[in-house]
Formats: structure tokens, C-alpha cells, sequence
């Protein structure tokens, strides 16, 4: 599963958006340019329910097979002064796992074969987590962001090419929100899942789309 996770988070990864300066960036589909200015610091927490992580890996070579994580429960610290101050820690569920083919989640969820470790997850496996250990600013609305990534019961780093997508007033909540998209790409092996690498690939991409809503 070219990037079976996390998201995850995160998922919260795409949270450390640089909030600095007014921006000129107009967006596709007629969006008015951003003016970040109008960020604020403080805790945020995620929109579970508009928060997703997609994973993307190739199937024998012959096309890609994809699926979504959501549910994604945590907290964007955002430092407008200073994103390197910033940070995120984000949980996903694993449970939230949907797929087109129910033969294929069962097969991701369930256990191992006569007490043999799962393929994949398995039927009880814990949420995985983002934990950003730095943020670094690579452009007005962009950021990189950097941490540790605990998915499978392994730790590993991950670096999330974060971008600012949407920020304002959300208008059934009336709480202020920021968006972000974000990018990265894990090795599903060096989590412990190498079933049928390398006819499944083991290069796993993550898209991750998040909402976070002010504290």
C-alpha cells in the first residue's frame, strides 16, 4: 500500500502551513487570495469528520488500488510569529479503513494465519500517530514538516510537504478553521507490512487532507 498511513497524520502533518503575511496566492476555481494575516495562534483541534487520509500503492505493477483513513483525532499548536514553533499530533484510527472491496478490508483487518503475525493490520491494531518533531517554513502558504510516524506497532520518521488550502470562519460551527493538504511517501515494509512486496508495491503514497477547528 503505497503509503498505507499516516496520516497520519497527518493527517495532522499538513497543519504547519506557514499563517505569516498577507498572501496574494488565488487559488483554482476563482477563490479570492488569502490574506494569512488574519490566522490566529493558538490550539486547534481536528474536524474528524472532514479530515482524511488517502493511501495510493501499485497492484502487480498493472495500476494502482487506493483507500481512505479518516476520523483523525488531535492538535495543531500554530505560532504565527514563528511556525518553527509550531506542531502537530494527530491519531488515526485504523478501524476507519475503507476500501471498495469488503474481501480486501477483511483481509487488511484480519489475523494472522495459525497464530502467525497479520498480512497487514490485523483485527485489534492501535491508532496509528503523527507526532511532528519540526516545522520548517518553505514558502508563504507551504512548510515542511517533520516527525515520527507510529503505525503497525513501529516508529519511524516521515517528512509531510504541507500547504495551506482554506482558512476563515466555518459557517455552521462559527469556529474558526484552518485547511491544509499534504503529501509524503513511506516504505509500508519498514512498518512491518511487507506482504507480496515487490509484486504489491511497497511504496505507499499519502494524500491527507485536514481540518482544523480554534480551541
Amino acid at each position: 500500500m503505497r503509503k498505507t498511513i499516516i496520516a497520519l497524520t497527518a493527517a495532522g502533518s499538513v497543519a504547519a502551513l506557514s499563517a505569516t503575511g498577507a498572501i496574494a496566492d488565488t487559488h483554482e476555481h476563482g477563490q479570492h487570495a488569502m490574506d494569512t494575516s488574519a490566522i490566529e495562534s493558538g490550539t486547534y483541534s481536528t474536524d474528524p469528520a472532514h479530515t482524511l487520509v488517502e493511501w495510493r500503492v501499485s497492484h502487480f505493477g498493472f495500476n494502482d488500488y487506493f483507500g481512505l483513513f479518516g476520523d483523525a483525532e488531535g492538535t495543531l499548536v500554530l505560532d504565527t510569529a514563528d511556525m518553527a514553533n509550531s506542531s502537530v499530533d494527530v491519531r488515526l484510527p485504523i478501524s476507519s479503513l475503507a476500501v471498495v472491496s469488503e474481501g480486501l478490508r477483511e483481509h487488511m483487518l484480519r489475523p494472522g494465519e495459525d497464530g502467525a503475525a497479520p498480512d497487514f493490520f490485523g483485527p485489534d491494531a492501535d491508532d496509528a500517530r503523527f507526532v511532528s518533531s519540526s516545522v520548517e517554513q518553505t514558502g508563504p502558504t507551504t512548510a515542511n514538516i517533520t516527525g515520527a510516524l507510529t503505525l503497525n506497532g513501529q516508529t519511524g520518521p516521515v517528512t509531510i510537504a504541507a500547504e495551506l488550502s482554506g482558512m476563515g470562519e466555518n459557517p455552521r460551527s462559527q469556529a474558526q478553521t484552518v485547511g491544509f493538504h499534504g503529501t509524503t511517501t513511506i516504505k509500508r515494509s519498514e512498518w512491518g507490512m511487507d506482504f507480496a512486496v515487490p509484486a504489491i508495491g511497497d511504496e505507499v503514497e499519502l494524500d491527507i487532507t485536514v481540518a482544523f477547528e480554534k480551541n
